[in-house]
């Protein structure tokens, strides 16, 4: 679900394009804003629907996922389609409001199968409530014939046991237990730490061993694909692709974000029921990586596609292993604060990399090139470098350094193997478990007491 979730950050900027085509056509300076407007609206429109929801078992849980599913991915492979249409082919203000409106209608589907879902939990809800009262009705019937039947029977004799001081639980001079909750930020336990899977206090987490590697893994990882993504309309040009290429393949990346999003999600979920460990999967994409960078370092034809693709399915496979991790093994008690965490390596990663790395080896290049023309740095307004050369060296740096990362991060594989083998759901299942019946034995004390005249 984690990857569904941040699947939908990936087509927001799409989702953007379609609505921003429709309602301003080409003006650029309504886009800034449609941004500020219409989050506000929508979050404003939704907000009745946010409330305290505690952990229970639905019955239909995997059919309403793969329903959700289908429908997302059929709206990705639709926005995939009229990103490239759109690019090969003018199209007129009606023809962008046709294509906003078949987004939106997609996006409703979303919405109504959540509310079939709400109908029905609540139809269920309800009929098993009317149950557990009907059973409830029929054992109290039953005590009330058993206590007429006693009623008729000659009074017994009633020998009075004097507790003894042992039993007298409720003696004043007993100490009581007093449990005191620890504070988020406390630096009492820090060195302290529970297990694996259970609720860690924020400094705990952070201070772990586990999350400065999960770290130093996410920020090299999320910096690698950033830089690509980030200077694919630079690499395109140096390496001499056209410029609907090159928009083509930017706007494309976003989409292949999805992909990498839901993907890893489903699979890594798939198998972790067979005692495969989900921070594997970032060691197995780290040289995916890798592999992106080094077909830049030696291009091909396409390749500048390919190695788009390859930067954004593991850019968003990566952001969803992590996020996902970090609630598996630091527990979902302060899941908001983790999880921004979590994001903290996405600007450091990307900062080092494309700046003081990428962009310094391209900036050298470019001026070799100019030295050879005989010009000066103050002579041109922006430096330009053609040729495989200009990336050659940067992205064989990015390259090795996802590969010694991935080697790094096995050490973190090799610290959770014994939690993933085990089962780290059963703690939930055991919640839900207690808040449903903590739910119905609420609702039928609040049901109306039956008549027994």
């Amino acid at each position: 679900m984690m990857g569904l979730m941040k699947g939908f950050v990936g087509l927001s900027g799409a989702l953007f394009t379609q609505i921003y085509y429709a309602l301003y056509g080409d003006d650029s300076a309504s886009m800034i804003l449609l941004v500020a407007w219409l989050p506000l609206a929508l979050a404003l429109a939704f907000s009745s629907t946010v409330r305290p929801v505690k952990s229970s078992t639905h019955p239909r849980e995997r059919r309403v996922f793969v329903h959700y599913m289908f429908v997302t991915i059929a709206l990705a492979v639709f926005l995939m389609a009229l990103i490239i249409a759109q690019k090969q082919v003018q199209f007129s203000p009606t023809g962008y409001s046709a294509s906003a409106a078949a987004v939106c209608a997609i996006l409703l589907l979303l919405v109504g199968i959540a509310v079939r879902e709400e109908l029905l939990t609540r139809r269920e809800k309800k009929k098993r409530q009317n149950q557990k009262q009907a059973e409830l009705l029929a054992q109290e019937k039953k005590r009330q014939n058993q206590n007429q039947a006693v009623q008729l029977e000659p009074p017994r004799k009633i020998i009075m046991v004097k507790d003894s001081p042992d039993t007298d639980r409720d003696s004043p001079d007993q100490p009581k237990e007093i449990k005191v909750e620890m504070s988020c930020w406390s630096c009492r336990d820090i060195r302290n730490k529970p297990n694996r899977g259970e609720d860690y206090t924020i400094l705990q987490a952070i201070l772990s061993t586990d999350m400065i590697l999960l770290f130093a893994t996410m920020s090299c990882a999320l910096g690698c694909n950033l830089t690509t993504l980030n200077n694919l309309g630079q690499i395109g040009e140096s390496l001499g692709y056209n410029k609907n290429t090159i928009g083509t393949t930017v706007s494309l990346a976003s989409i292949w974000g999805f992909f990498g999003q839901v993907f890893t999600g489903f699979v890594s979920e798939s198998l972790l029921k067979k005692k495969f460990p989900r921070t594997l999967f970032l060691t197995i994409f780290l040289l995916v990586s890798a592999c992106g960078n080094l077909m830049i370092v030696f291009p091909f034809p396409n390749s500048l596609f390919i190695a788009s693709l390859v930067a954004g399915f593991s850019q968003g496979a990566q952001l969803t292993l992590a996020f996902t991790i970090i609630f598996e093994l630091f527990g979902l008690k302060y899941c908001n604060t983790l999880y921004n965490s979590g994001q903290c390596p996405t600007p450091l990663g990307s900062y080092i990399l494309s700046v003081l790395v990428v962009g310094k080896l391209y900036d050298k290049e470019a001026m070799k090139q100019l030295k050879e023309k005989g010009m000066t740095r103050s002579m041109t307004k922006e430096l330009t470098c053609i040729g495989t050369q200009c990336y050659k060296m940067s992205y064989l740096v990015l390259a090795t350094t996802n590969v010694f990362i991935a080697l790094m991060s096995l050490i973190l594989v090799f610290r959770t193997r014994k939690f993933y083998t085990g089962d780290i759901y059963k703690r939930y299942r055991d919640e839900m478990e207690k808040n449903k019946e903590k739910e119905m034995s609420v609702a039928v004390s609040v049901s109306p007491p039956a008549r027994t005249d």
